[in-house]
């Protein structure tokens, strides 16, 4: 245990070399496991459209309007498990970039339908070929085979909610 502690220097906030830390039972946690992978993988996502000022939650959103418009707010943040509270939010901020179009229903004004704008299909398509490059790198990272074993097993995991 000396030994550890001096590789590493808990004391003065000093990352530990690689290798040397000991993560216990978070190493047989499949959450743990998963929410780091999410880190890398944001990270991937972070680089490649650094200039466009959009998170993850933004571009699947956007994806979603995309490929469903007219869905109204409730069933697109119903679609990605957003909370309401968070995804009133984000929707004003996108429609404030002039992303996205809300349109009340005409026979329900307190329900919108949400629409992408033409500034919104620009900025979608490069939103995409951006992200296709970082899967990309993903892909070649984890090696094509493993890649496409990932999804059955984690859209069984989605699928338990």
């Amino acid at each position: 245990m000396q030994e550890f502690a001096k590789q590493t220097d808990v004391s003065k906030n000093a990352a530990p070399a690689k290798g040397t830390f000991r993560y216990g039972q978070l190493d047989q946690r499949i959450g743990y496991k998963l929410r780091r992978a999410q880190i890398a993988v944001f990270h991937t996502f972070f680089e490649a459209v650094a200039t466009l000022d959009i998170r993850p939650a933004q571009y699947s959103v956007l994806t979603i309007i995309e490929h469903n418009p007219g869905l109204s707010q409730t069933q697109v943040a119903q679609a990605l498990g957003i909370k309401t509270a968070n995804f009133v939010a984000m929707i004003k901020a996108l429609e404030k970039r002039g992303l996205i179009s809300r349109q009340p229903i005409e026979h329900n004004r307190r329900t919108h339908e949400l629409f992408i704008t033409p500034e919104g299909k620009v900025l979608i398509e490069k939103l995409h070929t951006l992200t296709n490059d970082a899967e990309e790198r993903i892909k070649k990272h984890l090696g094509a085979d493993v890649y496409e074993k990932l999804f059955e097993p984690l859209e069984a995991l989605v699928s338990t909610r």
